[in-house]
């Protein structure tokens, strides 16, 4: 049987890396609204407009998305209503973006 070395406040003060969205490329936060399948989503972006996400090839069988998850966009320069899924947070990122009051 193993002891558990950690006291109840260690746990929180573990370190949890966050990517945060690159205001350089125009990417934003995002949450996923609607799967409409063939690798498209209805996302809600964090300037107000609601854009029709798609997520990139490298992203397709690493990270599933499902609906209410946080995203990082990027919105196509030539289609303002299309936009590029790069990145899914995971719950504990999710958490630390909230606390930090990021979202």
């Amino acid at each position: 049987m193993a002891s558990n070395s950690q006291t109840p406040g260690e746990a929180d003060s573990e370190t949890i890396r966050v990517r945060l969205p690159n205001s350089r490329k125009g990417e934003q936060f995002a949450y996923a609204e609607l799967m409409l399948g063939s690798f498209h989503i209805r996302v809600r972006c964090s300037d107000g407009v609601t854009r029709l996400g798609r997520i990139k090839g490298k992203m397709k069988r690493r990270a599933w998305i499902r609906e209410g998850d946080v995203i990082i966009i990027t919105p196509w320069s030539f289609q303002d209503e299309k936009c590029d899924i790069s990145y899914r947070y995971t719950p504990p990122q999710r958490d630390w973006l909230r606390r930090n009051k990021y979202i």
